[in-house]
């Protein structure tokens, strides 16, 4: 795990910011499509799924960055937001909801607590 973690922090910053990118891109459009282009996969409980889905996304920003690390979770929150309005104000079947934004909030101190726990125990470059 370590090594993984120090040949992260190696790699070109654009690679890092590029990755980044592609994982906010996937989430941006899982969010945003239209209900019935998703797929269909429920894998459980709906605020569940956004804890993860934010952790997941603040855990690989806090992964792929060398520096400024509030500000990984910092955006992911005000992607979150931003996501919500979008849906409030889109007619693709989707609706905004400020409870999903508390269970965004949930995953991103998860993803923050996990980084603290494994820097606790050396893990981190």
């Amino acid at each position: 795990m370590r090594r993984l973690l120090s040949a992260l922090s190696r790699w070109p910053r654009r690679w890092r910011v590029g990755l980044y990118a592609l994982a906010c891109a996937v989430l941006l459009w899982m969010t945003l499509a239209p209900e019935h282009e998703v797929p269909g996969v429920s894998l459980v409980w709906d605020k569940a799924e956004h804890a993860i889905s934010w952790a997941v996304l603040t855990g690989a920003g806090l992964l792929l960055s060398t520096r400024r690390r509030w500000a990984i979770g910092v955006f992911a929150f005000a992607f979150g937001a931003t996501i919500e309005v979008l849906q409030a104000n889109m007619g693709l079947g989707r609706d905004g909801n400020w409870g999903d934004l508390a269970a965004d909030s949930v995953g991103i101190v998860a993803a923050y607590l996990a980084w603290w726990a494994l820097r606790r125990l050396d893990w981190t470059p």
